[in-house]
């Protein structure tokens, strides 16, 4: 059975229309006009038990209202939702019980309080023993680096210490669903690094299932193998993350080093020079002319090293937003 499961899922909202002036404003007052906004539109998908799957999209694309909808936060326009055998918007408390939501640019722990205090709070609301409280804070505290930073007041964390502590205190009641929004928002590459790497483990410890939204395609790369894409609301591809750069990049990167310098005329019959720096250059070439234009290279210049890659994963994605769908 799968662990959510959204069928035609739709968020319509209605947007007062108000025109400029004294008399629009009057007007506006007294009869007000509305223009509905599609901001999810027949959205559906299945996630299974212990998958961890990607979620992109542009800013205003869906992504947080989708979430929401998945959380209970908003109620649906129409369509079904189930998350954990629960029907989200009843907000029932077994259902509250079994998932989290954690958005990086949000924070449920007391400023001035240290980060311990708040558990026990999360403790008292989820109903958790004080021994199964400590138990719990040692297995995350460890998985998190967090030993000795939990008695220190907030505020005096650093943001990627605040940050973990914020995950440890989401994940007190350990949810069998993570409902992750940006979450290494704002962190220092060190410490996105390490948030990558605790929920990597929480997941192979726990086999929870993570639903991850984020701008940051290290973090999608490092932990998601399979991604949905939402474009103005819509969903526009379900598939494996190495499957649309397959589908979506007509192209492969080059890399070469020369054992000396080139000038981009020269270079240019072999493809789209894409970057020169000294002696090392970076080619675009269509997949179609890959082993011809290698060859060709290999014979006519004198090359110290090769090596073919993927193009940047936020290149495709971007190609993809552009054109707002993917061909099957």
């Amino acid at each position: 059975m799968s662990t959510i499961t959204v069928d035609r899922l739709t968020k319509i909202y209605p947007v007062a229309i108000k025109e400029a002036g004294f008399k629009g404003t009057v007007t506006h007052f007294f009869k007000r006009t509305y223009r509905q906004v599609k901001a999810v539109q027949d959205v559906s998908f299945q996630i299974e038990p212990g998958e961890v799957v990607g979620f992109l999209g542009a800013n205003g694309a869906g992504k947080t209202t989708t979430l929401k909808m998945l959380t209970g936060l908003i109620h649906p326009s129409s369509g079904k939702v189930s998350v954990a055998g629960h029907v989200p918007f009843e907000r029932r408390s077994a259902f509250l019980k079994k998932i989290t939501l954690v958005m990086g640019q949000k924070q449920q722990l007391i400023w001035d309080l240290p980060a311990a205090d708040s558990l026990k709070i999360n403790a008292a609301v989820y109903g958790i023993s004080d021994r199964t409280l400590q138990t719990r804070i040692g297995e995350l505290s460890e998985m998190l680096s967090l030993h000795g930073k939990l008695n220190q007041p907030v505020r005096k964390l650093s943001l990627g210490e605040r940050m973990k502590a914020e995950l440890l205190a989401a994940l007190l009641h350990q949810p069998q669903v993570l409902f992750l929004d940006e979450p290494t928002l704002g962190l220092d590459v060190n410490a996105q690094v390490a948030v990558r790497e605790f929920l990597k483990e929480y997941n192979d410890r726990y086999r929870a299932t993570v639903l991850l939204t984020s701008h940051y395609m290290a973090d999608i790369t490092a932990l998601c193998e399979r991604v949905l894409m939402i474009h103005h609301g819509q969903l526009i591809y379900d598939g494996s993350l190495a499957g649309l750069v397959d589908r979506f990049s007509p192209c492969r990167e080059v890399k070469v080093e020369f054992n000396h310098t080139y000038t981009e005329t020269e270079l240019s019959t072999y493809g789209y020079v894409r970057e020169v720096e000294k002696q090392s250059v970076r080619f675009l070439v269509q997949q179609e002319d890959l082993t011809q234009t290698i060859a060709k290279i290999l014979a006519e210049l004198q090359v110290v090293d090769l090596t073919v890659t993927d193009p940047p994963i936020e290149e495709v994605i971007g190609r993809v937003f552009q054109a707002g769908s993917v061909a099957t």
